[in-house]
């Protein structure tokens, strides 16, 4: 017979591989939405480095208006690294363009030829963010990308109505992953997310006072090159282009003389003229890094630069390492350097040029994400229903009706403790970095790091600066308006230490 402190210790002994079992699966993912896994992705070859997740979150039952999400579970530690939203700005850009050409797990191999027939092959690559944190990318809003609404009126929508939405998807995403509801929260992005982010995060910041269920995690937020203030941003062209070498000083001066220092907006006649004399000098660069090549078509780039004479530092001008190549750039229209908001809507953005997209080609994106069977398998409707994919989109009648700078939100979330990084590729015409960092600093923050250079691999891989409350700028030397395009193993690195806490 069993003592009684045998008899316990046998019956633990017993339990042991259930408790094992129990604290296992503690650990382990729960079980996404029925039909969400992504199990292949035609075009890649071999195993996914991590689990895929992909499909709609219907943001408006009645509407029939829904998002469509891609997550890429972290490589690392997908139960406690960090989930990481991210979104691609225009507005009218789909965040499959981060996803393929940026910090996704994939890019597109080098025998991949837009229009030779066949699906682009896809390579994975080494620098994609998801190696240190779990990546959801959204196509926000309605009428982006892969996301769509079945009342057409919707397609009509702005600043506030997006933001309101990007929050109902993430309570209703946290509903369907509650594994990550603990996780840190971070809010992600580039060009016109930095309107989307700041709006974002008040909506969030808003449902946490509120104490909507589920909680949302957020400890802050990253943009890229993003839009932000009108007179900070738009006065930046001239003495960023001029600080470049781009203009002579002779045009600087009579520019500056003419316009008083502001460059937009509602001008004399004379400062327009002189706008446009500048506009005339910058109209064939590639405005998104003036370093690169503006191709006037991919084929025709490849053989001039095959059989060109010119040397091979300038031929990879724009370029850095990475397994697949940067994508294809192609010339586009002349683009003026104001902007007009008629009655908030946005009738241009700088970065835009109206409704086209310089020095840009998606056609291996548009070959692959158009691909039925690409689709399918990424859960995403047929074109059948909701039309072709685009990297940007005229679909949508866009408002901007959050204000004329963000900087007002910035100031509330940092006062409130939450951390902010703001990044700029040094070599980006659409949103130069002069015009961010000074609009960092009219906010009057003291600064505690003072300007520095930061290192990757023993060199200088940018500037930054640091400010009380949370707040960091940081530059990355040759990058453009897309960063972790130009910059991936750099951008990847600095990436990784902001979101551990470590000093960049």
């Amino acid at each position: 017979m069993l003592l009684p402190r045998a008899v316990a210790a046998a019956a633990a002994a017993a339990a042991a591989p259930l408790l094992l079992l129990l604290a296992l699966s503690a650990t382990v993912a729960v079980a996404a939405p029925d039909g969400h896994l992504v199990a292949r992705l035609p075009g890649f070859r071999g195993a996914l480095p991590s689990n895929h997740y992909s499909g709609y979150v219907t943001v408006d039952e009645a509407r029939g208006r829904r998002l469509f999400y891609y997550l890429v579970e972290s490589e690392r530690d997908p139960t406690a690294d960090p989930v990481v939203l991210w979104l691609n700005g225009g507005p009218g850009c789909s965040s499959f363009d981060g996803f393929v050409y940026e910090n996704g797990p994939f890019g597109f191999g080098r025998a991949a030829r837009p229009g030779g027939g066949g699906l682009p092959d896809l390579e994975l690559n080494p620098y994609t963010w998801s190696k240190v944190s779990n990546m959801v990318y959204l196509d926000s809003p309605a009428g982006v990308g892969m996301s769509y609404s079945l009342n057409k009126s919707d397609y009509t929508t702005g600043d506030l109505k997006t933001a309101a939405d990007a929050h109902t998807f993430l309570l209703k995403w946290f509903e369907l992953y509650p594994e990550f509801q603990s996780n840190p929260f971070y809010i992600s992005g580039e060009s016109y997310a930095g309107i989307y982010i700041p709006t974002l995060a008040d909506e969030v910041v808003k449902g946490i006072e509120k104490n909507l269920k589920p909680r949302i995690n957020l400890k802050g937020y990253l943009i890229g090159n993003g839009a932000t203030d009108h007179e900070h941003d738009f006065n930046s062209f001239v003495p960023f282009a001029h600080g470049m070498g781009l203009i002579s000083s002779e045009l600087f001066e009579g520019v500056s003389t003419a316009c008083h220092g502001t460059f937009w907006g509602n001008v004399s006649e004379l400062c327009q003229q002189k706008i446009d004399k500048v506009d005339w000098e910058l109209k064939d660069l590639n405005k998104y890094n003036i370093l690169a090549p503006c191709y006037h078509h991919p084929e025709i780039q490849e053989l001039e630069f095959k059989n060109s004479s010119l040397p091979s530092s300038f031929r990879k001008l724009g370029e850095t390492e990475r397994r697949f190549p940067v994508r294809k750039r192609m010339a586009g229209r002349s683009w003026p350097l104001r902007a007009a908001i008629t009655d908030g809507r946005m009738t241009m953005w700088p970065e835009l040029g109206g409704r086209s997209l310089p020095c840009t080609s998606d056609e291996l994106a548009n070959a692959w994400l158009d691909d039925e069977d690409v689709r399918a398998a990424i859960h995403a409707e047929p074109k059948s229903l909701i039309g072709s994919w685009e990297l940007y989109t005229a679909r949508i009648d866009y408002y901007h009706d959050s204000g004329s700078s963000m900087v007002k939100y910035h100031k509330k979330f940092t006062a409130m403790g939450y951390r902010v990084l703001i990044y700029s590729g040094d070599h980006d015409l659409c949103i130069p970095y002069v015009g961010t960092e000074a609009w960092i600093r009219s906010m009057g923050y003291r600064v505690i790091d003072s300007w520095r250079p930061w290192y990757f691999g023993e060199q200088v891989a940018g500037y930054t600066e640091g400010y009380e409350h949370n707040l960091t700028f940081l530059t990355i030397k040759g990058a453009g308006h897309t960063v972790p395009e130009y910059k991936p193993k750099e951008t990847l690195e600095f990436y990784t230490r902001w979101l551990s806490g470590e000093k960049i």
